[in-house]
């Protein structure tokens, strides 16, 4: 079952013709990534702060079916998937007025943040994906 994290457009996230600025897609999505490992028993702080292991984006991609305006209620079904040992992905959903508004991807590789090189998803990684 999908993660589903809510947001309010606000104004900061558009651009000058009044839209949400492309990039920030983006920015809320990883908003919803951090929420769904929050809701999962994650602790934020020590995930992100000098973690001995780390998940960056390999690749990132966004395709828009509609404009996003300033006040618009965001929807944001988050579904996570692994893909090998060492790597997983994040499909959004990016709705509005139950309008499926946006459709965005994220690939993730798991890393040892010392030697930056790859290494298997600990268990925490591996009990998200499994309860998302």
């Amino acid at each position: 079952m999908p993660f589903t994290y809510n947001r309010t457009v606000r104004f900061q996230d558009t651009d000058a013709a009044g839209v949400v600025y492309f990039a920030n897609v983006l920015a809320i999505c990883h908003e919803a990534y951090e929420a769904s490992l929050e809701a999962s028993g994650i602790h934020l702080k020590d995930f992100f702060t000098h973690p001995s292991v780390a998940f960056p984006i390999v690749h990132a991609s966004v395709d828009f079916f509609r404009p996003m305006f300033c006040g618009d209620r965001l929807a944001v079904k988050l579904m996570p998937q692994q893909f090998s040992g060492d790597r997983f992905e994040v499909t959004y959903e990016v709705i509005v007025a139950e309008v499926v508004v946006a459709k965005a991807l994220t690939r993730h590789v798991c890393i040892n943040t010392s030697s930056r090189s790859k290494r298997e998803l600990p268990d925490e990684m591996r009990n998200w994906l499994e309860k998302s």
